[in-house]
């Protein structure tokens, strides 16, 4: 995974990464733990295509945004993030995962 340092990207405060079509936009140091969270972005990426990733990660945003009226709340409720800080620390969990885990019942609250 590319890794680009800079002091701008991604924007906020709370937020030290992103990914950003399978390269990692980073404001300081990424341990092993916040890059295996973004490789499993990148998988989820993947199996999407990254239009149709971006586009349903918007759409969960907003909808979530609108039933808890936080917006770090909403972003913490995605599916694709409950994935990523689920198994961020299992450094094996992309060798076993299944393709479109993250729309499984584990991850997906209705």
């Amino acid at each position: 995974m590319k890794i680009i340092y800079n002091k701008i990207i991604p924007f906020g405060r709370r937020y030290l990464a992103i990914n950003l079509f399978g390269v990692l936009f980073a404001k300081g140091p990424c341990n092993k733990t916040i890059v295996n969270h973004e490789k499993i972005h990148t998988r989820q990426m993947q199996e999407l295509g990254y239009i149709f990733f971006y586009l349903f990660y918007v759409i969960e945003w907003i909808v979530r945004l609108f039933i808890t009226r936080n917006s770090f709340n909403a972003y913490n409720e995605i599916s694709f993030e409950r994935e990523a800080y689920s198994m961020q620390n299992d450094m094996s969990y992309l060798k076993r995962r299944k393709k479109f885990a993250s729309f499984s019942k584990k991850y997906w609250k209705g």
